[in-house]
């Protein structure tokens, strides 16, 4: 069952919500209470059967129980043995799964292989392993770490925490007052989450994006707006109680949004889009990519290395998000966005062509918005000649599978 996709599944989150409530209120809300809560949840995400192979059906359960013990057995060898060579050997066998999911459909038509939210929890695991590797991360509990990768209120589609901070939370006693705290932004963030994806992505999808032809420029061009924004309302409703309910459970995950579309340039765009998303890939990608570069003396260009690590970097992201082409060229065309303000931003800072000012700062927002709208009319597919029209841009903001 998808997460917050229906009222159904907000209908079965009171048997959860209402214990948890009642416990906090005599300060009793802990990890126990919410490990448990994570188990009982998965059996409600992971119920249904997957076809393996025509006519080889697996319980979802029986996935997640062995993606668990795969994982489990690569972090703690890491612990146990770390060297270089079994680091880049963790981070294969941690990605394997994920591209068994990616890529087993195509190569065996009719087959699955994966579970929901297999690609945020492989980021997880992926943050474990960088941590061990980088002497962060020098102990882990069996249970802390299990609790980390399948946190049921944002087993889906994220927002993307690390381990370090989760586990703070994690072994944080919580008094009543806290749990007041957290209460109080929870019910902040559900009602947030409700006006986003039910009523305005869902007003935003009825009346605008379905109604607007396959063909035509100005349709194309209203489906950038319409699509765009539905898009966000639709994702950040659903980070909204991702955030919410992770607070009633003890957890304060990081917000993933923050007023995108008033972003003045490309870098701050991606600072407030996706938020833990894109500082995962800063992280773990790009700012690695560059330390090796100028250890290893790579490139002799004083910024050839920040722009290779761009293409890098967003050109993963692309990947991650799917195997179709119109993903790749839309970690291409933020790629060379983002190389493309960071020449002009150095250029400018002597030329003083683009001054600053209250309608220079409105210019540039309208000219980035327009460009990311543009990258997100690439990323929906619609410009692709074998386009067929999603069921849901909620359902491309994510990486399949789910």
């Amino acid at each position: 069952m998808a997460p917050y996709a229906d009222f159904t599944y907000f209908g079965l989150l009171l048997y959860l919500v209402i214990p948890t409530i009642a416990l906090g209120l005599f300060g009793k809300a802990n990890a126990r209470w919410a490990l448990l809560a994570t188990l009982l949840a998965t059996l409600v995400h992971f119920w249904e059967d997957l076809t393996i192979r025509p006519g080889w059906l697996v319980n979802e359960l029986w996935i997640v129980a062995g993606y668990a013990l795969w994982q489990s057995l690569i972090s703690f060898g890491l612990l146990r043995w770390k060297t270089r060579t079994n680091f880049r050997l963790a981070l294969a066998l941690t990605l394997l799964p994920l591209a068994a999911a990616k890529y087993v459909p195509h190569l065996a038509p009719g087959s699955e292989f994966g579970f929901l939210g297999i690609s945020y929890v492989t980021f997880r695991a992926l943050d474990v392993i960088f941590s061990i590797y980088d002497g962060v991360l020098k102990s882990l509990s069996l249970t802390q770490y299990l609790a980390f990768l399948f946190f049921f209120p944002t087993i889906s589609s994220g927002p993307i925490d690390r381990y370090r901070r989760f586990i703070q939370d994690w072994q944080r006693r919580r008094t009543r007052a806290d749990f007041l705290d957290d209460l109080d932004t929870a019910v902040q963030h559900v009602f947030r989450g409700f006006l986003y994806k039910f009523l305005i992505a869902a007003l935003i999808k009825t009346y605008w994006v379905d109604r607007l032809g396959p063909h035509g420029a100005l349709n194309t061009l209203s489906y950038m707006y319409g699509y765009s924004l539905y898009l966000f309302f639709d994702f950040a409703g659903y980070s909204a109680f991702a955030i919410g309910l992770s607070h009633l459970f003890g957890i304060r995950t990081p917000e993933n949004f923050n007023l995108p579309f008033l972003a003045k340039n490309i870098r701050d765009f991606w600072n407030r889009w996706h938020i833990s998303l894109s500082f995962w890939f800063r992280d773990h990608v790009y700012m690695r990519f560059l330390l090796a570069a100028a250890k290893g003396k790579w490139f002799k260009g004083k910024h050839t290395a920040n722009y290779c690590g761009l293409f890098l970097t967003f050109g993963l992201m692309g990947i991650w998000h799917g195997t179709e082409w119109h993903y790749l060229i839309y970690g291409a065309y933020h790629a060379a966005l983002l190389s493309g303000y960071d020449g002009f931003a150095r250029w400018n800072k002597t030329a003083k062509w683009w001054p600053d000012g209250p309608v220079w700062r409105a210019a540039n927002i309208f000219l980035t918005i327009n460009a990311v709208c543009f990258g997100l009319l690439i990323f929906s597919g619609r410009l692709s000649p074998s386009h067929k029209p999603a069921a849901s841009p909620a359902a491309v903001a994510t990486p399949a599978p789910h």
